[in-house]
């Protein structure tokens, strides 16, 4: 009688073991939550007030036909076609300590006469999250978000934040030194160094 009971129990813990695991998906929002959902975010890239993100023509041949959002209005937009250089770009992600720090080094560096364009690159960050934390830097810059992982998984950056320097011909170069910028004047180094 107790082989019998302890059967049961292990088969019930296999049970709960299984359920617990199981793969979910979260269930569809109704309209309501949707509608909610959509006017948050038109209200927070108001508060953002985020360029629009250039439709060019030629930029990285890696990242042609790939898609990402643009922060500042959600829609899809050619990565290639955003990144048309020269460009210095800039992946970061919300969850990220240093990118806070660099994010409105970046910024001023845009607002310099001169300086190169800066085009900003999240990943594994959502768009609200997105959208709040250039809000709370006064981060102004325009920015795509790569919620698929493809942009990211075509640049291959060893760790967040990491920028590269976009030429005319689409050639794409990692800056290595300072991996992180902490002034402007490393970013006017850094565009220089090329």
């Amino acid at each position: 009688m107790n082989g019998v009971r302890w059967a049961v129990a292990v088969v019930i813990l296999m049970i709960a073991g299984v359920v617990a695991i199981w793969p979910r998906s979260d269930p569809a929002p109704t309209p309501v939550e949707a509608a909610q959902s959509g006017q948050d975010l038109r209200q927070a890239r108001a508060e953002a007030g985020l360029p629009s993100c250039e439709r060019g023509s030629d930029g990285p041949a890696d990242l042609s036909g790939i898609t990402a959002e643009c922060l500042a209005d959600g829609d899809p937009v050619d990565v290639a076609a955003a990144l048309n250089g020269p460009v210095l770009v800039n992946v970061w992600a919300t969850w990220c300590e240093p990118c806070r720090t660099e994010l409105p080094v970046l910024s001023q560096y845009a607002r310099e006469p001169g300086a190169m364009r800066v085009v900003t690159l999240g990943v594994e960050s959502r768009p609200a999250d997105a959208l709040e934390l250039f809000t709370a830097l006064k981060v102004r810059l325009p920015g795509l978000l790569d919620e698929s992982g493809k942009v990211k998984r075509k640049l291959h950056p060893a760790a967040l934040p990491s920028s590269y320097l976009v030429a005319a011909d689409g050639s794409l170069t990692l800056i290595r030194n300072p991996p992180v910028f902490r002034s402007v004047d490393e970013v006017r180094q850094a565009v220089a160094r090329g």
